[in-house]
Parts: structure tokens; sequence; C-alpha cells
């Protein structure tokens, strides 16, 4: 079931920068004042999967886009690049079906955990996190 993504009678406006354009949103106030914002009005979200804790994806939400995982169960996102929300799911059919939603203990990331439905990456893979970096130095002593 796709999400509208057109603006919302008598929603309240997410904190914008002053230049840029300013998303009406539904969130619950109570949700909206613990969360902190980067200067574009986001917060990050890792995406893991409920069941085995693997991490999936980074994406970023606004207010409305978290108002509208928490209210529908579907994982929805802003787009950066693009300007708008995307429903994961919604045009690759790589679905995300919402289990829960934390929030740090700073207000500045979200953690979802989701049943993940096919790849989490638009490059095909199961996660986008498929490209492992060496590590020479570490361990412990």
């Amino acid at each position: 079931m796709p999400v509208p993504d057109a603006p919302v009678n008598g929603a309240h406006p997410s904190p914008q920068p002053a230049d840029g354009p300013v998303r009406p949103s539904r969130l619950d106030p109570a949700i909206a004042d613990r969360l902190r914002r980067t200067p574009d009005g986001l917060v990050a979200a890792v995406v893991r999967q409920h069941d085995s804790g693997e991490v999936l994806m980074v994406a970023w939400m606004d207010d409305e886009a978290l108002h509208r995982t928490l209210t529908t169960g579907r994982a929805t996102y802003w787009s950066r690049s693009r300007k708008e929300y995307w429903v994961k799911g919604a045009t690759s059919g790589h679905h995300q079906y919402v289990r829960s939603v934390a929030l740090d203990c700073d207000g500045d990331a979200l953690l979802v955990s989701v049943d993940q439905v096919g790849a989490a990456c638009h490059t095909g893979h199961r996660t986008c996190f498929f490209s492992e970096l060496p590590v020479s130095a570490g361990g412990q002593s």
C-alpha cells in the first residue's frame, strides 16, 4: 500500500533551515521535541533486520517520514537527492516492514528494526555494508 506524498492539511512544519523548504508533519510533538536534527531537518536512521541484528542500510528521516513510518508500519525515508519521500520497496518490491523504532540517547539517530523482503541495498545486495575495508591496527593489547 503506497503512502501518499502530498502535504497534509493541519500538519505542523518540520524544523528546517531558514532558506530550505518547510515540509509539513503530523509527528507527535512529544516525539518531535526529543529529536536533534541536522541543519536540514533530518535524523539518521540505521536500519537492521529485527531477528538477526544484521545492519542493512542507513537513510534519513525528517519528522513526517518518521510519522509515516510509525503509523503505517512501512519504512519511509526522505531522499536528500530527489527531495521527496520514498517508501522502501514501493518501486523495487524489496519492502521493509517495521517491527520497532528506537531513538538513541542523544536524539540524533534512530534504530529501525524491520522485516526485510529482498535486498535492502539499491545495488541488489542484501545489505549496503558489503565492502569490507582493511584494518591494519587494532585488537587488544
